[in-house]
């Protein structure tokens, strides 16, 4: 099953790093990349764009409206994120713990549901 492993975090935190924490951060996540792959579990992954360059669209109308970054009222914004192939949800779930990112915010686990 493919499961998407979402990494929620506060963008503040990151930005008051220290450059030498983010660098190691950065390695961190590019260990627990390397892992999914050698397990064969990696199917894609990306870290994302800060939360103040996106965009949210909504339709009203029939017509697009579109607002300057997330409609959230939250401290955590999705960072990025890691598709992977697992056997069930406990294993996604033991893959979730190990991400750097369920030490600093939040990993959302969800199934894909596959089109088609």
């Amino acid at each position: 099953m493919q499961v998407m492993l979402l990494i929620h975090s506060d963008d503040t935190a990151w930005n008051a790093m220290p450059e030498t924490a983010k660098q190691e951060a950065m390695a961190a996540y590019r260990a627990y990349a390397d892992a999914l792959v050698q397990a064969g579990a990696m199917r894609g992954g990306e870290r994302l764009r800060p939360a103040t360059e996106a965009l949210t669209v909504r339709m009203r109308d029939g017509q697009p409206v579109v607002l300057d970054g997330p409609y959230a009222e939250t401290k955590e914004q999705l960072g990025g994120y890691f598709l992977i192939e697992v056997a069930d949800m406990q294993e996604a779930a033991r893959w979730a713990a190990r991400c750097p990112g369920a030490a600093h915010g939040t990993m959302e686990v969800r199934p894909v549901w596959t089109m088609g």
